[in-house]
């Protein structure tokens, strides 16, 4: 209470008075007033709790006025605590009043320990209600933050298909599942699907099912009680209940054994799942994504993942072509990764230079999109100009292609158009116009290298 702001309004200075002496020592500002017109201008000043007489008017105890007044206090302010104030002892007015708003009343004569008892209550609702609406700013910040926050780079054709796979999906709740080699943005895909589902306004939920041990799986996605373990200090929501309305990512879903599968598919098949320790069956609302560098058909093949489990976890499968299959894009993400770089150690002048890039596009990134990330990084913090070229990047050389000569011009040839295709990944009509020749030309020179 001693941090606490209070408005006393009552026409009896007595009560006036006596409420000065006993709270003016006990919070750090106290205000009274005999009239409730100053009310507007005195709630100016933000106050944690007023005490608000019933009534002000000589002959009139209908506490018409009180309501009134209540009325015009939440309009300006709804999460502040009014404790209403009456002589009269009429309870069936008293729970009017707070069916109105107000957060309890006070009958006159009081008793002071029981009156600063209310007022503490009524203060600490109040702080509750603050940190609710400061959590609820908080997280409405992180949700705008994340959703505004895209990493989707890529104009390739095959990853141009990703996305539009992405895009007639997103608005429904089937299940999905994300596959590809490791660093090719299976997260980031499932971020895309979930900012463009019907759940988009809460938060995606991620859980890395290759950390989870077989002692917390369950802990950790269906929750538990107190007391259900030696750990168990308190109760706790699961990823499930916490994923309630929003999205559910698992990743590395391979990484999971048969006895765990078994649970993770019994939660799903029944919409419900049970905390450890608990009886109770909760409902469970969730859009679930999945994602895994695995051979999942093959791990069916093998026994080692559950067929009935691989099919109502796939309702839509989603590949992300590796790197090496979307050359062109390999630019576009060197850029980004540079931009995101260079401001965060402070080089904004540093460019990328043209040899750089085609030596990139060369590299078949074996680590993919995280890989080039990490290298683009790396050639940051080292740099000493504000060119980098293609000196300062160097890479495995079983994995760049080389540019070494062929024996003949037609072998040279050959070799060129091999690589262009690749680079423009099969547009005819851009390989035509990198190699300067026309698309017919073009045409009856992949006939001849049977290309």
């Amino acid at each position: 209470m001693k941090n606490s702001r209070i408005l006393v309004v009552d026409d009896n200075e007595s009560v006036l008075s006596a409420l000065e002496l006993l709270l003016q020592p006990l919070c750090r500002e106290l205000v009274t007033s005999n009239t409730p017109n100053r009310i507007p201008t005195l709630l100016r000043s933000h106050f944690d709790v007023v005490l608000l007489d019933m009534n002000f008017s000589a002959g009139i105890n209908t506490g018409n006025e009180g309501l009134y007044w209540l009325k015009r206090i939440l309009e300006f302010d709804p999460n502040i605590s009014v404790i209403m104030i009456t002589a009269y002892g009429d309870v069936e007015l008293a729970v009017k009043a707070v069916k109105e708003g107000a957060v309890d009343f006070v009958l006159k004569p009081w008793e002071n320990s029981k009156l600063l008892a209310t007022i503490s209550a009524a203060i600490q609702l109040r702080n509750s209600k603050k940190e609710i609406i400061s959590l609820k700013e908080k997280e409405q910040n992180i949700k705008s933050a994340v959703n505004k926050q895209s990493s989707i780079i890529g104009e390739s054709p095959k990853f141009k298909e990703v996305l539009e796979i992405v895009r007639k999906v997103a608005k429904t709740d089937a299940n999905v599942l994300i596959t590809g080699e490791n660093g090719t943005g299976k997260e980031v895909i499932a971020k895309e699907l979930h900012q463009q589902s019907l759940r988009s306004n809460e938060l995606m939920i991620s859980v890395d099912m290759g950390s989870l041990s077989e002692t917390l799986f369950e802990s950790e996605l269906f929750g538990h009680v107190k007391g259900s373990f030696t750990d168990a200090k308190e109760d706790r929501a699961g990823k499930f209940e916490i994923a309630k309305g929003s999205s559910l990512f698992l990743d590395e879903i391979a990484n999971l054994s048969l006895p765990l599968q078994a649970k993770l598919l019994a939660a799903l098949q029944n919409r419900e799942i049970v905390r450890v320790g608990s009886n109770k069956k909760i409902p469970i609302d969730i859009r679930l994504i999945c994602a895994t560098n695995a051979n999942l058909p093959e791990l069916v093949k093998n026994g080692q993942f559950r067929e009935d489990l691989f099919y109502r976890i796939n309702t839509i499968q989603i590949e992300i072509p590796p790197l090496r299959e979307r050359v062109s894009d390999i630019p576009l993400l060197a850029d980004f990764f540079l931009n995101l770089y260079r401001n965060k150690y402070k080089k904004e002048n540093l460019i990328i230079s043209a040899d750089a890039k085609e030596k990139m596009s060369r590299y078949t990134w074996p680590g993919n999109v995280r890989e080039l990330q990490h290298t683009i990084e790396k050639a940051v913090i080292l740099s000493d100009s504000n060119l980098l070229d293609a000196d300062d990047f160097f890479f495995d050389k079983k994995y760049e292609e080389s540019e070494k000569m062929f024996g003949t011009l037609e072998e040279m040839e050959k070799a060129m158009i091999e690589k262009s295709l690749k680079l423009q990944e099969g547009n005819l009509s851009a390989v035509a116009a990198q190699l300067g020749i026309t698309r017919q030309t073009l045409y009856n020179k992949l006939k001849k290298y049977n290309l």
